[in-house]
Formats: C-alpha cells, structure tokens, sequence
C-alpha cells in the first residue's frame, strides 16, 4: 500500500508542527508496519512563514523519517490547484491510496461551493485515469473561526460539504473506492487548533483518527486510532 496525502495549510504544517501527517505515520507504524506501506508523493517540506515558501524541514520530531514525510500539500492550495496535477503525481508516486483533506481554502479564496465540487469530481477524474484502481478517502471541510462571523461563507461550507457527499456517492465505483470520512468527533476550533484553522497537536490526532478510522471500518486497513492523548 503506497499512501499520497494531498491537502492545503492544514496537512502540510509549518515550521515546528508535528502535522496529522506525522500522527498517521505512528498509526501505521503500530498498526500496519513491517514494510507493509510506503508514503509517497513529490515534497516533503513545511511551510516557512519567514520565506513564505515550503523550504523547511523543522519538524516538530526530528525522528520523523524522511521517506514518511512525503507528501503533495501546499499552504494556499486546494482543489483547484490538486486537480490538474493529481493525475501525474499518482502516476510518478505509484499511489495507491489518497488521503485527501482540501476545500477550505477554495471556498475561502477562489471559488464557490459548486465550483469546488466540480473541481473535487475533476480530481477523482484525473486520479484514476492514472490508476485506475486507486483508493481515496475524502474529507469534509472543517470550517474556520471565520465562519462564525461570516455567516455566507459558512453557509458555503456547508452547503460544499453536502456536494462532496454527492460526489462520492456518485463516483463511488467497486474498482476504486470513494470513502468520506467523518468529521473529526469533538474537534473543536479553541482547543484543537492553534489559530482557529490550523490543527495543534490534538487536533492534528483528531484528523489522523477520521481517516484512520474510515480506513479500517470501510477496507479493514490498518486498525482503529488509538485514541487522541489528554493534552494539558
């Protein structure tokens, strides 16, 4: 099983984060290990906000391998911008398995819910003219605290959400598999997050535990997480 992670600011981190891709990587070392997986994908850097650019390699365990911290996540991109380089990305990495976490940024820059979804069906296009057996688990926006004083762009949250759930049931196919995962149970913006988008450690556990979960219950991959740590 070689896994892509694909997402925006909130899967690749910054300087210092552990990231929920991090958190994955334990997950499937208890769980799947003994050179059963590979993770996969052209980067591997955090966002550098002094650059403003992916340049740096501060993760917050030095431990983590570097082949586990490949990925294909960029600060500011979303599925409008995954779409048109999926397809080559698969391709090169010999991905197996996406885990895919995009769409805030989208409908908080570029484009409205519709768009967006038309943009997310594009991807799964692309993916799996690539291979055409590749699996992915997509998951919801988890809106930001800027929905709590923007009540449009909450509404276009939701309302994407609701498209995601249609794209997935519309695409769903035996031969490469469609899996929307849950939105993280108790996420919450004050404590989960470290600037009411981005995960710190607990939230990043909760976003590692929504695909884990949906993995095992769904495919019998890996097992389920185990557990998000009491975090002082």
């Amino acid at each position: 099983m070689r896994f892509l992670f694909v997402g925006d600011s909130m899967t690749v981190g910054k300087a210092g984060d552990f990231t929920w891709r991090y958190r994955m990587w334990q997950h499937l070392e208890a769980t799947v290990g003994d050179g059963g997986y590979a993770i996969t994908g052209p980067r591997a850097g955090l966002y550098d906000t002094g650059a403003d650019a992916p340049l740096s390699h501060a993760y917050g365990d030095p431990a983590f391998p570097a082949p586990a911290r490949r990925h294909l996540a960029g600060w500011g991109e979303g599925w409008l911008h995954m779409a048109p380089v999926i397809a080559d990305t698969v391709t090169a990495a010999r991905a197996d398995i996406l885990l895919v976490s995009l769409g805030l940024i989208d409908l908080g820059f570029y484009t409205d819910s519709e768009q967006t979804a038309g943009n997310a069906r594009a991807f799964v296009t692309a993916a799996r003219s690539a291979n055409p057996h590749v699996k992915m688990v997509l998951l919801p926006v988890i809106p930001n605290i800027r929905a709590e004083s923007d009540a449009p762009f909450a509404a276009e949250c939701d309302r994407f959400n609701m498209l995601l759930a249609k794209v997935v049931a519309d695409l769903d196919d035996p031969r490469s598999p469609l899996l929307l995962a849950s939105h993280p149970a108790g996420y919450d913006l004050r404590t989960d997050t470290y600037d009411g988008t981005h995960p710190g450690p607990s939230g990043e556990h909760k976003l590692a535990g929504a695909f884990a979960d949906a993995m095992h219950q769904a495919w019998e991959v890996g097992g389920p997480y185990a557990g998000v740590p009491a975090f002082a």
